[in-house]
């Protein structure tokens, strides 16, 4: 018998696969419990709250494994605009890759929207806590707050990676002038 951790992954990566099938409206909660291989009442004892819980959960899930991606894209980063530069372009390019993802943007964004919505003020919380140890660090104009401009920051990266404008964010020469004379102009010290 699974371990309770191991068979909830199980109903989460089923969950995914039958919205990468059928899509958000058309998932049950039946599917999910076929696709996992396990009943409709043990799907319920790990989501009590039943289809729209699960479907939270696959969400927070796959946001969960964005940022651990993320994270190991830009660990080894030396300086403030290196983090940026590389999580920017690794980001943009996880979200055009990111099958599910495009498919529901594209035939159901009403259903994904919502949870995005409630999801971003921890996003946003996520990148701006990552981005402070590299603003303490970094030499701030004056009177520039590193967790004030960690905020402004998260919310322009989460802005550029869904619409990047003119920008080419799998161009590095484009990523680096836009963290530079953009993101960071007005921030940073001027050398």
């Amino acid at each position: 018998m699974p371990a309770d951790g191991d068979l909830r992954q199980r109903i989460l990566e089923a969950t995914y696969a039958c919205v990468a099938r059928w899509g958000l409206s058309k998932t049950t909660v039946e599917d999910a419990a076929r696709e996992a291989g396990v009943s409709r009442a043990t799907l319920y004892r790990y989501f009590p709250g039943g289809r729209d819980e699960l479907i939270t959960a696959v969400v927070a899930w796959q946001h969960f494994e964005f940022f651990h991606r993320l994270y190991h894209e830009v660990q080894d980063a030396t300086s403030l605009e290196e983090v940026l530069e590389r999580g920017l372009m690794f980001a943009r390019r996880a979200v055009l890759e990111h099958e599910v993802l495009q498919k529901i943007l594209q035939t159901e964004p009403e259903l994904l929207l919502p949870t995005l919505t409630v999801e971003s003020n921890r996003t946003l919380g996520l990148i701006s806590g990552f981005l402070v140890p590299y603003l303490v660090r970094h030499p701030l104009a004056e009177g520039v707050d590193p967790r004030e401009a960690a905020d402004f920051l998260a919310r322009m990266i989460l802005s550029y990676i869904g619409a990047p404008g003119h920008w080419d964010l799998s161009d590095p020469a484009q990523v680096a002038t836009l963290v530079r004379t953009e993101l960071l102009a007005g921030v940073v010290a001027p050398s």
